[in-house]
């Protein structure tokens, strides 16, 4: 017996599709930010159980912020509806938190601005949240054309034998677009949607074997034993993984919150850190951050107030007695001026050399015409 197509099992996929499940539309009225929120209760849930979670949400709390700063043991009391709460808790939250450290408010409604690649590239920068979600938004926020696959829609293609287990380790069949139609898109999208849920609620349920069997007869090698679960993707090494840790299920938001793929951390500015030289050895450390002091209640320091006191006559110095005893007397009209200056600094002088000794009954202080004239009397 021949193998089958990919094309021939894609049309047996879609005939038990439409047999056995009625497609559910979603509500594309929502707004961008509230679409990619239900598409985290959505994820491997069904449809019902993810309204009831979403529904939840709004009563629970009072608005995005308080949901943003739950945590994710907390949030995820919220949403027991869906099979795994602490999944969807950890994306719904990864969700908020990217979406408030790229703009700072609670709205994705530009990336509908422009073409639908840049809605796209919006919603491929925000940080740990799942392909589902991003594919959700697309098919029914931006109006695109994108099929999401979790991991109950993956493991119903790989059971078909449409995708390989290379495929299904990646999460990814970028065939299947090209191959389903736009205008059915969404309507493929609901009704696999529907059967990966029910098989991830129950692999061993005789109704879903009987429905992956109609597709695929050689899928009876691939299903799980009885008591054993249905294997997930195995990511590649280096991957982010998206299951909540002990450590991360605990802890409030912040820009911790969200996780940082590899190759989108942001690096430190240049010279933030400590400088390394040849050998490897840390060197002169960095420029330190800017840390602003708080207020330490200092007093204001208060030029104190200048008054003006009244000028002192300042007394004469003290002057050397070596004139004196040479016998040289000072005039009164000089003294008498040296009385009445104020007192000032005087410069340092130079030593000077000692004035000659001048004959005695001389007076210095007269002119010299009434000195020739009493020398000639």
């Amino acid at each position: 017996m021949a193998t089958p197509t990919r094309t021939q099992l894609l049309t047996k996929l879609q005939k038990v599709l439409k047999q056995n499940y009625k497609p559910v539309l979603p509500d594309t009225g929502r707004p961008v930010l509230e679409q990619a929120m239900f598409a985290c209760c959505l994820e491997n849930a069904g449809y019902e159980a993810a309204e009831k979670a979403f529904t939840r949400l709004g009563e629970n709390y009072f608005d995005l912020n308080e949901v943003r700063v739950t945590t994710v043991a907390e949030l995820a009391d919220a949403l027991q509806h869906v099979p795994d709460p602490a999944r969807a808790a950890l994306s719904l939250r990864r969700v908020l938190q990217s979406v408030f450290e790229s703009t700072y408010s609670f709205s994705l409604e530009h990336a509908r601005k422009g073409a639908i690649a840049n809605g796209i590239k919006v919603l491929q920068g925000l940080q740990g949240v799942p392909e589902f979600v991003t594919s959700f938004v697309v098919s029914t926020g931006l109006g695109g054309h994108a099929i999401p696959l979790d991991d109950g829609a993956l493991a119903v293609l790989w059971l078909s034998g449409l995708i390989t287990q290379e495929e299904y380790d990646a999460r990814s069949a970028p065939w299947l677009e090209r191959a389903i139609p736009k205008k059915e898109g969404k309507e493929f999208s609901s009704l696999l949607h529907q059967l990966g849920a029910d098989l991830l609620a129950n692999v061993h349920s005789p109704a879903i074997r009987k429905l992956i069997l109609a597709i695929n007869p050689d899928a009876k090698d691939l299903f799980p034993k009885r008591g054993a679960s249905l294997e997930p993707p195995k990511p590649a090494a280096g991957s982010p993984g998206l299951d909540a840790g002990p450590s991360e299920e605990h802890r409030p938001a912040g820009p911790q919150a969200a996780a940082r793929p590899v190759g989108k951390t942001p690096m430190p500015p240049p010279g933030a850190g400590p400088k390394r030289t040849a050998d490897g050895k840390s060197g002169k450390s960095g420029p330190k951050p800017f840390v602003v002091k708080p207020n330490m209640a200092r007093p204001l320091p208060v030029a104190p107030e200048v008054v003006e006191e009244p000028a002192v006559e300042a007394k004469p110095a003290a002057k050397k007695k070596a004139g004196a005893a040479k016998g040289d007397t000072a005039p009164s009209s000089k003294a008498a001026a040296k009385k009445a200056a104020p007192a000032k600094e005087e410069p340092k002088e130079e030593p000077k050399e000692e004035p000659k000794e001048e004959p005695k009954g001389l007076v210095t202080s007269l002119p010299n015409s009434m000195v020739n004239f009493s020398a000639t009397t």
